[in-house]
């Protein structure tokens, strides 16, 4: 099976794992400045959980210490 996560079928599971857990950790890396910059401008928990598809009180938890 061929998905738009195929890195050309040269990678090995391994490889592909890796480069997927790149990827993770870097949406997690823009998330995080999504939220802050949110914050600054005034969107409250309850409108960026909305926006990321999750609760105010799973926003406030994860990011209590971004403001």
């Amino acid at each position: 099976m061929r998905t738009g996560l195929d890195g050309g079928g040269n990678e090995t599971p391994i490889e592909q794992l890796a480069r997927v857990a790149d990827w993770r950790r870097e949406i997690a890396r823009e998330e995080e400045v999504a939220v802050r910059r949110a914050r600054l401008a005034g969107l409250s928990w309850a409108e960026i959980g909305t926006l990321l598809g999750t609760t105010k009180q799973a926003m406030h938890k994860k990011y209590r210490r971004v403001g």
